[in-house]
């Protein structure tokens, strides 16, 4: 092995540069030459590439979102396109590929890996919804936001007798709306995995309102079937059954752009690690991901075929915590 090229596919995460940083870098210490590749598979596909040293990834483990960029690439998803970025590849005498990035992103690392080209997959994604891992790069951190923006909120809320809907990212999985909400001592959380009747929300602010409760706090996914915008407009319609008054907040992008705390650092630099360790091994086609506190291989084909699950238990123990 002389070179091996490395991009950041997909939704940007807190931590995504801590784990640029470590490729580059363990890359280097195995006298390999590390080709950076901007805005993800278009970059790639479009032969956007260019050599990284160690002073180019100086200053950015602290950094929020990535260094190389990201954007959606249509083309790489056919097969000529990717032939096409094989053809890149080839070009640059790049000879195995660390990619970060979530569900797509390992989607088109397996497809690479399906046709003979080394990949190995780095488990990155707020959403946690990446199978091959416990906890992905950047979830901890967008934890943290939301909970500060929550507690804050909490403030104002009690302060003005009111009802606030926060909603969180969450198009497919409901993980951060879900510790978000327990951590943050929602009123109820709102998730795609669990089909809520908005009655049923109400129902919730409205026994928070009998209880003798200063305010209440809804936290809801995106993609959920009642999320910010259909619940604010059930709740115009029923307004006097809640006691509260009502207001919408979303997070929205915020929870991506924050500073990588401590654990995102370390995760991304564990796995960024690992991701050159296995190329080092000959292994690829694999996920480096976090299990049961120890960095492990999963093979690319189980985790774009598996659904990970969400624990709905979490989901009754919130209702029992929110009297």
């Amino acid at each position: 092995m002389k070179r091996i090229g490395v991009l950041t596919s997909g939704g940007d995460a807190p931590g995504m540069n801590a784990a640029i940083r470590a490729v580059v870098r363990t890359g280097l210490s195995r006298g390999w030459e590390v080709m950076g590749i901007r805005n993800g598979y278009a970059g790639l596909y479009n032969d956007i590439i260019f050599p990284m040293g160690a002073r180019d990834v100086s200053g950015i483990i602290q950094q929020g979102g990535t260094v190389l960029g990201s954007s959606r690439c249509p083309e790489f998803k056919t097969q000529e396109g990717r032939q096409k970025a094989l053809h890149v590849l080839e070009e640059h005498a790049i000879e195995a590929l660390v990619v970060i990035g979530g569900n797509g992103s390992q989607t088109g690392a397996y497809e690479l890996s399906q046709m003979g080209f080394p990949a190995v997959g780095v488990a990155s994604t707020i959403d946690n919804d990446l199978y091959g891992s416990e906890i992905t790069i950047g979830v901890d951190t967008a934890l943290d936001v939301a909970l500060v923006a929550i507690d804050q909120l909490k403030v104002t809320a009690s302060s003005h007798h009111r009802a606030f809907i926060v909603e969180v990212m969450g198009r497919d999985c409901g993980y951060l709306a879900l510790m978000t909400g327990i951590a943050g001592g929602a009123e109820y959380i709102v998730i795609p995995e669990f089909e809520t009747d908005a009655e049923e929300v109400v129902n919730a602010i409205r026994k928070a309102y009998e209880r003798g409760k200063a305010h209440a706090l809804i936290v809801v996914a995106e993609g959920a079937k009642y999320n910010a915008r259909g619940l604010d407009q059930y709740f115009v319609k029923h307004h006097e059954d809640t006691g509260f008054d009502l207001r919408i907040t979303t997070l929205g992008h915020v929870q991506r752009g924050g500073t990588p705390g401590a654990f995102d650092r370390l995760l991304a630099t564990r796995l960024g690690a690992a991701a050159t360790e296995y190329l080092a091994q000959g292994k690829s086609g694999v996920l480096a991901g976090l299990n049961k506190n120890r960095i492990t291989a999963t093979p690319l084909a189980k985790v774009v075929a598996t659904k990970k699950p969400l624990d709905l238990d979490l989901l009754k123990l919130s209702e029992v915590l929110n009297l």
